[in-house]
């Protein structure tokens, strides 16, 4: 076993990291840290993510996508803000949903744009009372004589939402037996205008998050994807490298922050001398760089058993719960190393412990995770 990194992943992380310092850090600096980025920023986001592979990473080269494997999506993924990826990661699973679930005509329509950067992507899953389980939706689209479908219902806590030009809606519609089946619905806002509201949350503040209102838009049936009994498969799979890939954001935060103290623990000095000559601070730094190797490499663990077709359930849903736990401890002793200093929003490391507990929830709370682990260990299902 190798880890050491091949010469062209060593290029896709430099490559990020150089985006990060030439062009993230000063837009994200040049607008309002606890406000969405407004609907142009996150296009020269998009932009700029698509010369990286990112907006299509999972969608192969034939069909306009980079074609990555995902231990190489996640190198590039931990150089870049969780904020920035917390729009290009929802960006990018609608173009994958489009591209394996989509018709040819949807994708034809659809995707070049999103690959380019040319227009903002978003899923609409979660509910206000439906999160975990997609099965329980209630957001409904109702066929009609005209061509159409109807839909209604609200959809909630959803990336991208208030700046989004398509919105890939996971619902249901009416089987004609008195029941529902799940169904999937493309709504493209300039053909079915919808209602958007954004919302404030405690981090993660500039990537655009919101709240969708659909009170009986009529869109086209071309726009409803293709029956499949893998719907909701397809929600699963895109999840599995999500999951990893939210861990190294958080992982990304963390080893910022043991950067931070380890320069700090050097130039501070107490009592006569650098404080990380310290045996309490040497201490800390350790437990910080132990806690950020070992949730990177459980993240990388799990994304290269994804690439080598291995079933990742259980281990997806560890890395993320892992890694999001642990970078969350080790920007906390990042912070007390600090003293007050580490308090300061000057120093940004406050801003980074707001960020990192914003990422416990998307794509599965900690607490749901460890159920998907349980299943997998035990063979036995917690949810039904």
């Amino acid at each position: 076993m190798d880890f050491a990194l091949t010469d062209d992943q060593q290029m896709m992380v430099d490559a990020a990291q150089r985006v990060n310092e030439k062009f993230v850090q000063p837009l994200l600096a040049s607008h309002d840290q606890f406000k969405g980025l407004p609907k142009q920023a996150v296009l020269s986001v998009l932009q700029k993510a698509a010369d990286l592979g990112l907006t299509a990473a999972r969608i192969p080269e034939e069909g306009g996508g980079a074609g990555l494997k995902m231990l190489d999506y996640g190198l590039m993924v931990e150089q870049l803000p969780p904020s920035i990826m917390l729009m290009v990661q929802p960006h990018e699973a609608t173009s994958t949903r489009i591209y394996f679930g989509g018709t040819d005509e949807q994708r034809e329509r659809f995707l070049p744009d999103l690959i380019a950067g040319r227009k903002v992507g978003a899923t609409g899953s979660t509910e206000p009372d439906h999160g975990s389980d997609p099965r329980g939706i209630k957001t409904t689209a109702t066929p009609d004589a005209e061509g159409n479908v109807t839909l209604t219902g609200r959809k909630q806590w959803i990336s991208n939402a208030p700046v989004c030009d398509l919105i890939y809606v996971t619902c249901r519609m009416p089987d004609g037996a008195g029941g529902f089946r799940m169904a999937r619905v493309l709504v493209d806002r300039s053909e079915t205008p919808f209602e958007t509201r954004e919302l404030e949350m405690h981090g993660l503040c500039q990537a655009p998050l919101g709240e969708v209102l659909f009170d009986g838009n009529k869109v086209p049936l071309r726009n409803v994807c293709p029956e499949s009994a893998d719907t909701a498969r397809l929600l699963t799979i895109t999840w599995l490298a999500n999951r990893p890939a939210v861990g190294l954001m958080a992982v990304g935060l963390a080893q910022r922050a043991l950067d931070m103290a380890r320069e700090y623990a050097g130039v501070r000095k107490q009592f006569g001398k650098p404080i990380g000559a310290f045996q309490a601070i040497q201490n800390d730094l350790a437990d910080i760089e132990t806690l950020v190797v070992s949730a990177r490499l459980t993240c990388y663990h799990a994304l290269a058993a994804i690439d080598r077709g291995q079933r990742a359930n259980g281990l997806s849903a560890m890395a993320k719960r892992y890694a999001v736990d642990a970078s969350d401890k080790a920007i906390a002793i990042a912070m007390r190393v600090h003293g007050a200093m580490g308090l300061s929003r000057e120093l940004g490391l406050e801003q980074m412990a707001r960020d990192v507990r914003s990422l416990t929830v998307p794509d599965g709370t900690p607490g749901i995770l460890a159920l998907i682990q349980g299943r997998e260990l035990t063979g036995l299902d917690p949810f039904r």
